[in-house]
């Protein structure tokens, strides 16, 4: 092959690589759009704010609602496989379905939605909407009121992967204390990583204490997208986080004030750089709020964030 030839083969295979998704567990609002209603697609909307999927969602989609569906409503604690699959079959989820989710809220709620799943072995046929609501509105795609009708579905859900996905308090505490072990991962901002505040501007205040986990770095969610909200490529993130010495070579647990944030990021570490990481749901709310664990606060701000 000619010198030239092979350059126009190489500027052509990166020119259809950066065309790619950054992860196979993405897809594109196009594809959506395109695939709507067609038979084994279904879409599920997981947003957090109050009457937002009732105004007008993705047409066919059906609503998880994250207070009461995906959570425990009367526990701390994530939904239950028997109540997931009940769910899932009531929103028309067969065994061989594709499902696809998004949401409001910089997507943070969905890809709680996605880490759910994941855990309870679903994963494979799961796919995020790269950007979620806010992308899709921005592009003027169509939205409706209708509720979904549809037949009852045959998910099954036999699987259970906590251990591998989820992080518990006493999984942090040890990470801590035994440096090096494991990758902490703060995805706060960097007001809260400091312990200046606790919480967003805005938001409750549920911890305590102020600061982070000893020995975690900061990687702010919002690193990890570009302007429309959409993940940027694999090589940027990747290169985001070698920035702060995480790698891959170690394993990950990532945190933020209440699991959701943090959802976000673990989705990029977990399914586009493929890293073995964990999210801690705890957070910062846990966290902040145990006795006798170690904090971090480099804005002498211990007993407030202010």
């Amino acid at each position: 092959m000619s010198p030239h030839r092979f350059l126009a083969a190489v500027a052509l295979l990166a020119a259809t690589l950066s065309a790619l998704s950054a992860s196979d567990k993405l897809v594109s609002t196009e594809w959506l759009e395109a695939n709507l209603g067609k038979p084994g697609v279904v879409v599920l909307e997981v947003s957090v704010n109050p009457g937002v999927f009732e105004r007008g969602h993705i047409p066919g989609a059906s609503n998880l609602a994250w207070h009461t569906d995906l959570v425990d409503p009367t526990r701390r604690d994530i939904v239950s496989a028997e109540r997931l699959q009940e769910l899932l079959r009531s929103a028309g989820v067969n065994q061989d379905s594709t499902i696809v989710i998004y949401g409001d809220t910089n997507n943070w709620f969905a890809a709680w939605g996605f880490w759910i799943f994941d855990v309870y072995g679903l994963a494979a046929q799961t796919r995020l909407l790269d950007g979620g609501r806010a992308k899709w509105e921005a592009e003027n795609r169509p939205l409706s009121p209708r509720p979904r009708r549809s037949a009852a579905g045959n998910i099954s859900i036999s699987v259970d992967r906590q251990g591998e996905l989820r992080a518990r308090l006493a999984d942090v505490v040890a990470a801590a204390e035994n440096p090096g072990s494991v990758a902490l991962l703060d995805i706060r901002s960097a007001a809260e990583f400091s312990g200046r505040v606790i919480a967003p501007e805005g938001v409750q205040e549920l911890a305590i204490r102020a600061g982070h986990v000893p020995g975690a770095v900061n990687v702010a969610w919002g690193q990890l997208v570009a302007a429309d909200g959409s993940f940027k490529s694999a090589e940027q993130i990747r290169a985001i986080y070698a920035a702060q010495g995480i790698d891959g070579s170690t394993p990950i647990i990532a945190y933020c004030r209440i699991g959701e944030r943090s959802s976000h990021s673990w989705f990029a570490l977990r399914h586009i750089l493929g890293y073995d990481a964990r999210n801690y749901d705890g957070s910062w709310t846990e966290y902040g709020n145990a006795v006798g664990v170690p904090i971090s606060n480099p804005a002498g701000t211990v007993w407030r964030g202010k």
